[in-house]
């Protein structure tokens, strides 16, 4: 599964770009685990004390909107980004 970092969360993480292994029945959080497993500074940055997504993380899977539930197909590409401001 191929992961797209941006801006903080690339450098938490030591690369924009990374690819993990996941099973054939993976969801979207089965990638993000498999992401962080060893990358704890990014899990630091995107989890919450529960262990869950911070809301103000944006996940996206093929360039869309993602839920942490939805399954995951050889080929997909997902990403973490933080909020975006403008001015």
């Amino acid at each position: 599964m191929r992961w797209k970092l941006f801006a903080d969360l690339a450098e938490a993480a030591g690369d924009r770009t990374t690819d993990v292994p996941v099973a054939s029945d993976a969801t979207v959080r089965d990638a993000l685990d498999a992401l962080l497993e060893d990358r704890d500074a990014l899990g630091d940055r995107i989890l919450d004390e529960d262990g869950e997504l911070r809301e103000h993380v944006n996940l996206l899977q093929n360039g869309s909107a993602a839920s942490q539930s939805d399954a995951v197909s050889d080929g997909d590409e997902l990403a973490l980004f933080p909020p975006v401001s403008g001015g």
